[in-house]
């Protein structure tokens, strides 16, 4: 049973929430409730923030639905965006030595598996750089029509801001109990679906280290933060704020963590709680 909500909370200074399963709703929409509601909060001076596993290039589609052009924490936090300016303002790598060390191990630990990296440019659609990269036979969990096809030394000669590994004959969860303890710390590991995929960052790297880069530019404390979320990936942010909200529809991950569970992605969970102060 879901905790009762806890409508005595102060109303937080900053806002951030997970995009896919969150934000959106099941068609990948944003709804007229949840855009009113968003639109209401920040025209009352609190700032909201997108903090999703998304590139920052495949945040326009979500600036358009919503109205307004947020700070967004990209990457599972290895990118903080400037969507109003189309400006990166900080990125976070794994070297092009780490890269091939945790493919050497990937390749031991998950045999079939293949490889893609995502790279960042100086704005969120700079064509001097190939921005998503796989090697050959790399099964995209979902539609990619920025991938560049190029030769296994290739994905991982370039400092990278993600790596993904890929294997769709697994869990997700199987994969990170198979690669977790062989990565000796040298990368952040998590995951955004269950399908076969995981994805790894710098030593260090979650939503909540990008968030808590924008919450200081911000002048935000943690404890004034709210945030959403519903997958595993979500986990770091959820704790590190005032007010973790897990979606219905969330992964037992993020409920586990959540100091609250709204309803699901279906269902307005986001505007929901926000209705209570705006």
């Amino acid at each position: 049973m879901a905790p009762m909500p806890d409508t005595s909370r102060t109303q937080p200074r900053l806002v951030a929430s997970d995009v896919d399963g969150t934000l959106l709703d099941p068609y990948e929409k944003v709804t007229e409730r949840t855009r009113r509601a968003v639109l209401a909060m920040v025209g009352e001076g609190t700032p909201f923030v997108l903090s999703t596993g998304r590139p920052p290039r495949w945040i326009s589609p979500v600036v358009e639905q919503l109205g307004y052009a947020p700070m967004c924490v990209c990457a599972n936090g290895a990118v903080v965006y400037d969507s109003g300016t189309d400006r990166i303002l900080d990125a976070q790598t794994l070297s092009s030595e780490t890269l091939h060390w945790l493919a050497d191990i990937a390749y031991a630990a998950l045999p079939g598996c293949g490889l893609a990296a995502e790279r960042v440019g100086a704005t969120a659609h700079d064509a001097a750089t190939p921005q998503f990269v796989s090697s050959p036979g790399y099964e995209h969990a979902w539609l990619n029509p920025d991938n560049t096809e190029v030769s296994q030394a290739e994905v991982l000669d370039v400092p990278a801001v993600k790596l993904l590994i890929r294997l769709s004959s697994a869990t997700s969860e199987s994969m990170v109990a198979a690669l977790e303890p062989l990565i000796d710390g040298r990368a952040d590991l998590t995951f955004s679906t269950s399908n076969g995929l995981i994805e790894l960052a710098a030593p260090g790297v979650t939503k909540a280290s990008g968030l808590a880069v924008v919450a200081e530019r911000l002048g935000v404390v943690s404890a004034d933060i709210a945030a959403f979320g519903d997958m595993p990936n979500d986990v770091p942010m959820l704790e590190m704020a005032g007010l973790g909200v897990a979606m219905g529809n969330a992964h037992p991950a993020a409920l586990a963590v959540a100091n609250e569970v709204t309803t699901t992605n279906a269902d307005d969970g986001v505007a929901r709680v926000l209705e209570r102060w705006w």
